[in-house]
């Protein structure tokens, strides 16, 4: 199914289940109030291991989501996406049932990393122990990352595309590129898409320790996290979902819809360098930068209109002044003037959820009006020069933002969106 003409795509609804608060309002006032969502790990105990902490989602009631059947089969970042979604379909005013909807022409794009990890332990466990006999037959669909797009599709009727992508931490941000693409070119009018991760378990934890990668601030969980510091040490882990409801243009107008941005440009790119670690001079970086500001030319942006960056910043020695770098290349001398911001610093690291929880957060900085700050940036490293909007929110009216997000493999993913009625 293609279109003739490129269509315009609306963001019309969010749906946001977070270390700093599950909802749309909650998450976003913690955001901007620069309230940390990391702790000590509650999930298992954490002795013996580096890193103790990490960015949990607390009080999720999947009751309120899923029936007790449901919750019973479905693993944790599926329930995650679940809510999410249909936290996104209320808010975009289609309800759960997406009223007046061709299914047909609905669909889901999703982003997860690393899909049922805990299933996986705990069936292990279960068969070393001798007894496979008592592995769970719902083992399998738990445990594969595409369920959750299957599972969200099921819950909402969605009988459009059914992907599940697992770029890394690129995943939720490519999902969403996806998305916009298939209802710009594909003739759909309706994408639910996002990210969704939970894998904060002991091998999890033991994996990343083993390369170096997380913090080890164990005494200070709330500053652990600190993107562009010249103190990071490494990522904190987090978990949830953000999902955002993408939908036509002229239909959302038409029936009346919020609309809190418009989807204008989306990019990606390789390293192809490293398994694990990005180029010094961020060229991967640039490209799916350029890429985007490619893609959103033809609805007449230039660079210029970039006002905000939504980094992707994992606070990370390598991450952090590469992609600095990057942002400088691709903007010259107006990087300076450009306000970019990690809100990893406040939710962690949520691996394939984070690009879907960033591209909410992009919608509701250009809606609202706000740039979240970058806690805990109170030492500023000499090699990451740029207003990374310290400690504080700050009011902006912005015309265009994007947001970056980078993954393992040297995968990467950048989205633009506008301010409504401002590309019209």
């Amino acid at each position: 199914m293609r279109t003739d003409k490129p269509r315009r795509v609306a963001v019309t609804g969010l749906g946001l289940v977070t270390p700093v608060g599950i909802g749309l309002k909650p998450t976003w006032e913690a955001i901007l109030a620069g309230v940390s969502g990391v702790g000590t790990i509650t999930k298992f105990e954490p002795q013996g291991l580096k890193t103790t902490i990490a960015a949990e989602v607390k009080d999720f009631k999947p009751e309120q989501w899923l029936d007790k059947k449901s919750i019973k089969r479905y693993e944790l970042f599926i329930q995650y996406a679940v809510a999410a979604s249909k936290m996104a379909a209320l808010d975009s005013g289609l309800g759960v049932s997406l009223d007046g909807v061709d299914h047909a022409k609905a669909g889901c794009a999703l982003g997860c990393g690393l899909g049922g990890l805990q299933n996986m332990e705990d069936n292990h466990n279960i068969l070393q122990a001798g007894r496979p006999d008592r592995i769970s037959p719902f083992f399998i669909p738990m445990l594969i990352g595409n369920m959750a797009a299957g599972v969200v599709a099921i819950e909402l009727g969605l009988q459009g595309p059914n992907y599940l992508l697992a770029t890394a931490c690129a995943a939720g941000t490519h999902a969403v590129g996806q998305a916009y693409q298939l209802i710009r070119d594909g003739g759909y009018d309706v994408m639910l898409s996002g990210g969704t991760e939970s894998v904060i378990t002991p091998l999890a934890v033991a994996g990343f320790n083993a390369m170096k990668a997380l913090s080890t601030r164990n005494d200070e969980p709330h500053r652990a996290s600190r993107p562009f510091d010249a103190q990071r040490d490494g990522f904190v882990m987090g978990e949830g979902s953000g999902m955002l409801v993408l939908e036509e243009w002229e239909r959302a107008k038409a029936r009346g819809a919020k609309i809190y941005a418009e989807v204008l440009g989306f990019g990606a790119s390789c390293d192809a360098y490293h398994i694990t670690a990005p180029p010094e001079d961020g060229s991967g970086a640039i490209g799916a930068m350029e890429a985007a500001l490619k893609d959103a030319s033809s609805r007449g942006l230039v660079p210029e209109d970039i006002g905000y960056i939504n980094a992707h910043g994992t606070s990370t020695g390598l991450n952090d002044k590469a992609e600095t770098y990057a942002i400088k290349k691709v903007f010259g001398e107006r990087a300076q003037q450009i306000p970019v911001s990690s809100t990893k610093s406040m939710t962690g690291h949520l691996l394939g959820a984070a690009g879907g929880v960033e591209a909410a957060f992009l919608a509701l900085t250009i809606s609202e009006g706000m740039m979240p700050p970058t806690a805990n940036l109170e030492n500023p490293d000499p090699d990451c020069d740029l207003d990374y909007v310290p400690l504080k929110a700050r009011p902006k009216v912005l015309k265009a933002a994007m947001s970056n997000s980078f993954g393992f493999g040297g995968t990467n993913g950048v989205l633009i969106m506008g301010r409504a009625g401002d590309w019209d």
